[in-house]
């Protein structure tokens, strides 16, 4: 069917939904309408391919050759394309090509691999070391050592049981007796602590439970991406959104393939970028999913003095030591070394192993003679003391595993010849030595483990314990740096508008760990540090519920971020803080004691009566939440890139880590408010004017006059639309107000598209500009007075 309006190749404004067993396609369609009139040109829609049944979430892929029946199969997608292009909206789906479920009882290609071994056709598929595991896949699914579980492991015909597992027996073993059974099998189930250590196939992160694909291999490239491709030609999807590209062996030549295999289609992926490093320029993509854009959007309304500030007073008021929350750098140091000797002690076991191999089969000399344990000391040093995720093929390795961490790395070493390790292992990770098969699969390994290091030291502990400003701790954010000065979010901007003009830019997404509205009351905090710690004073006192310090600030400032809520969703985010934080209690390694205290604290603290103080003291600085949540949503619907709202955040939307924020939403929301009329008028003007947004546009900053000139953040695009925000509006009403700041337009007349009637020419009072909210849109509507 022919759409009443064409669907643009490159989105004009995305909107995210999280495709569900209780939110499918027929939901999603009923929403179409609604979305359409909001203003963005496409559906981004969570995974669709077949999962694992029951799974909120869909990344948890079981079969790339369906799409997922409980979500309304591939005719309930397609009737979603119908009606989403009946109302000029077209699809972006999000793919995984890092990982499938392992679930052989759900995965038909695992289930063949474990029957059949390597001799399966499925056995390529999948990033299994099996000489590691004496030919046989570890599968760590037991509750305890096998001694202990034999009673619950029985063979069921052709299929071994245990509880809910069920795993295929090897053709002609099933008449065996247990002991002789497990033997015979190609793979071995092990207590699950195993995993840890024993692991022989690659995972997502520490996720046992996620298997890693071997995409790189063009049979699998092909057999996994079949559908999607087809879903595409077809115009049922118009662009893609890759999940977690840094686990692959070659993001790279992925991206190529992909980009082949697809005609080109819009493509972002979900990489992550710390402060300072860029997109590789080769990647042949739109740019990333938009956490960049994320962590510059927070730091705009983040005051860097206030942030120090607020610094000394969490120091002072919890005492973490330095490496355990008390200074960033530190903090990621030590969670890193942890995580790479423990959680991925598997992992590093794999690396030292390729790394054997190729120095003790070199013909160089200069290789030879390394004990295994210190190529696994060199590795670890260096891993923990990259920067950024990864090295990648079209990249300066030397650029990322530099000479200086090899610098740090040496002093690991007692004697100072076995430091000379450190170099043969950093020449051979930058490609300056070693040569064939094993130096390509070191380089690999090398890559992928400190992509999973990253993440696992930094977004998964880290930011749980070093917690002076929690809005800082988001995917891609700078705890240590959390405040970006108006000329830097500038020149990012600019850079963007050149570079990657058609990059997704975010603010709320499925793994933020606190929406924007709630990180954006947040950053108030630093417009008022001593009044905190003075509000903490008062409502901790002598409490001896507190069952530690560091918890008590972070959940302080959780309630205050999140407002009134229900005590559930505070406690159940509080417990994952502590579990991710690994100080006092883990997932793995539960401390009871420590756990109830904490649940204790919460219902009597922060959700309690002394919860009410802080809700106060929430609502005398409303306005600058306000100030903050508006200028943020104007902000990132505005600049460059095209931006991506997540379900449900056109309206004020305060949720905290998942599964928190993958509540339902209703669609539309009840009262949208102020801020949905923000978001619907930004939208529809992005819609009207594409040309003022896309690539063809430009990015210009304004600056303001006067003596609160600081406090206004302007830009304009193309010349034709301005976008003017208040930024920091606590310390602006403490210093008196904007006492006749003035904003220089650029020549024409302005009409605000946020309150209709209203136009500016001129050198606007910045006081006038934001008479009615501390945000203002303008679109040029003619030449200066008396031209038009």
């Amino acid at each position: 069917m022919t759409p009443e309006h064409p669907v643009p190749a490159v989105p004009t404004a995305t909107y995210r939904l999280q495709l569900q067993p209780a939110f499918p396609f027929e939901a999603a369609a009923a929403a179409v309408p609604y979305l359409a009139s909001l203003g963005v040109s496409h559906l981004h829609l969570s995974p669709v391919l077949e999962a694992v049944p029951g799974s909120p979430h869909g990344y948890d892929v079981v079969d790339h050759s369906r799409v997922r029946g409980e979500l309304g199969g591939e005719e309930g997608l397609r009737a979603l394309a119908r009606t989403a292009r009946e109302h000029g909206l077209g699809l972006i789906v999000d793919i995984v090509p890092n990982h499938m479920a392992m679930v052989p009882r759900h995965n038909p290609a695992l289930w063949d691999v474990l029957r059949k071994g390597p001799a399966s056709a499925y056995a390529r598929w999948f990033d299994i070391d099996w000489e590691a595991g004496g030919g046989k896949v570890l599968l760590p699914v037991l509750g305890g050592p096998v001694g202990a579980e034999a009673g619950q492991l029985k063979a069921d015909g052709d299929v071994l049981r245990y509880y809910d597992h069920a795993f295929p027996l090897r053709a002609g073993t099933a008449h065996l007796p247990l002991p002789e059974l497990l033997d015979a099998q190609w793979y071995r189930p092990v207590w699950w602590r195993l995993a840890r250590t024993e692991l022989n196939y690659r995972r997502f992160f520490s996720i046992s439970e996620l298997i890693g694909m071997r995409v790189e291999d063009p049979e699998v490239f092909a057999a996994t991406h079949g559908k999607i491709l087809q879903l595409l030609r077809e115009g049922v999807v118009d662009g893609l959104r890759i999940d977690h590209p840094d686990g692959l062996a070659d993001p790279d030549g992925y991206l190529a393939r992909l980009h082949r295999a697809s005609g080109g289609r819009w493509t972002v992926v979900e990489k992550i970028l710390s402060a300072g490093e860029h997109l590789p320029p080769s990647w042949p993509v739109a740019g990333t999913t938009g956490y960049d854009a994320l962590r510059h959007v927070d730091g705009l309304f983040t005051d860097p003095a206030g942030a120090d500030e607020l610094l000394d007073h969490y120091r002072s008021f919890a005492a973490p030591q330095t490496d355990r929350g008390g200074d960033w750098a530190a903090t990621v140091r030590r969670a890193a070394y942890q995580v790479i000797g423990h959680e991925l002690a598997a992992e590093s076991a794999r690396l030292t192993r390729a790394a054997d191999r190729v120095c003790s089969s070199a013909p160089d000399p200069a290789l030879r003679d390394r004990a295994p344990w210190a190529l696994r000391t060199a590795l670890q040093e260096l891993l923990v003391r990259l920067e950024v995720y990864r090295p990648y093929a079209s990249v300066d390795a030397a650029s990322v595993v530099t000479e200086e961490a090899a610098g740090r790395a040496r002093l690991a070493f007692a004697v100072p010849e076995e430091a000379d390790a450190v170099d043969v292992v950093r020449d051979l990770v930058v490609g300056r030595a070693g040569e064939g098969a094993g130096a390509a699969e070191l380089r690999t390994r090398f890559a992928q483990a400190a992509s999973a290091l990253r993440a696992k030291s930094v977004e998964d502990t880290a930011y749980y314990r070093y917690v002076p400003l929690l809005s800082a701790n988001e995917v891609g954010g700078d705890p240590g740096r959390p405040a970006v000065p108006p000329e830097d979010f500038h020149a990012y901007c600019a850079r963007v508008q050149r570079d990657w003009p058609g990059t997704g830019t975010v603010v709320t997404t499925h793994d933020t760990k606190r929406s924007a509205d709630v990180r954006a009351a947040l950053s108030v905090l630093t417009q008022c540090p001593g009044r905190w710690a003075e509000l903490l004073a008062e409502v901790t006192g002598e409490d001896a519920l507190v069952p530690d310090a560091q918890l008590a600030w972070a959940a302080w400032q959780t309630v205050f971020g999140l407002g009134p809520a229900d005590p559930e969703r505070v406690r159940g985010a509080l417990l994952k803080h502590v579990r991710e934080a690994g100080l006092h209690t883990s997932w793995t390694e539960r401390e009871a004691a420590y756990e109830e205290a904490v649940e204790r604290f919460v219902a009597e603290g922060p959700c309690g009566a002394p919860g009410a103080r802080v809700s106060a003291f929430r609502d005398e600085l409303e306005a600058h939440v306000a100030a903050n949540v508006l200028g943020t949503a104007l902000v990132h619907l505005t600049m460059p890139g095209v931006p991506d709202l997540y379900q449900g955040t056109e309206a004020e939307y305060r949720a905290l880590v998942d599964p928190d924020n993958r509540r339902p939403v209703d669609l539309p929301p009840a009262d949208a408010g102020v801020k949905g009329a923000l978001t619907a008028a930004a939208l529809r003007l992005r819609a009207r004017r594409p040309e003022v947004f896309g690539a063809a546009g430009t990015y210009e900053p304004l600056r303001a006059e006067g003596p609160a000139a600081e406090h206004c953040a302007a830009f304009t695009r193309s010349g034709e639309v301005v976008t003017a925000v208040t930024r920091l509006s606590l310390r602006l009403a403490e210093a008196g107000g904007w006492r006749g700041t003035r904003l220089p337009l650029p020549p024409g007349r302005w009409a605000d598209v946020l309150a209709p009637g209203r136009h500016f020419e001129g050198h606007a009072r910045v006081a006038e500009l934001f008479a009615a909210l501390p945000v203002a849109l303008l679109e040029r509507v003619g030449g200066p007075a008396g031209e038009d």
